[in-house]
């Protein structure tokens, strides 16, 4: 009976982070507990994130690269734009004529945007730029965003205080 329970331990901390069908990463218990741990505090120790998950510190640094590896998550420092010079963030709407995907890589080249999705609704992308101030995000607007053959309009949604951002959605 012991080592029905100690196979079962021993399969439970094995790395069962694969592929699912439809090809996106299948997370285990122990691969989001360990997002978690990275979420709560990015520079969290290996050897702290093993004693909380229940694996060595070796087996939590290769599941950390493999999950980074697999672009399931990325460590990054986050910080507030407004300290760091950003003092114009807006939210922009475009609509486009033809090819959605070619104007979204479009947006997805350009420095100052920093979030790209394809929607569906009232805009075919919604980007977010960030600028040092509405001179700037006047330019990136009207001399590079509009200027993109197949961009049909835009409507901006300037940031007037920033309430809340988190990046905890990634385990619930």
């Amino acid at each position: 009976m012991h080592s029905v329970g100690v196979a079962s331990r021993s399969a439970e901390h094995r790395d069962s982070t694969r592929e699912s069908r439809n090809g996106t990463p299948h997370l285990d218990a122990v691969s989001l507990a360990i997002i978690e741990q990275l979420q709560e505090d990015g520079r969290r120790p290996y050897a702290a994130i093993g004693k909380a998950v229940g694996l060595s510190e070796a087996a939590v640094r290769q599941r950390v690269q493999k999950l980074l590896d697999q672009g399931v998550m990325q460590i990054v420092a986050v910080t507030d734009p407004l300290t760091v010079g950003f003092r114009r963030q807006a939210m922009v709407g475009v609509n486009v004529e033809g090819d959605v995907e070619s104007i979204a890589d479009a947006l997805t080249d350009m420095s100052e945007v920093e979030y790209v999705v394809m929607t569906a609704g009232s805009f075919d992308i919604l980007a977010e730029i960030v600028c040092e101030d509405d001179d700037h995000l006047l330019d990136v607007i009207n001399k590079r965003i509009r200027a993109l053959p197949g961009v049909r309009s835009t409507e901006s949604f300037v940031y007037l205080k920033l309430k809340k951002q988190t990046y905890m959605w990634g385990t619930r």
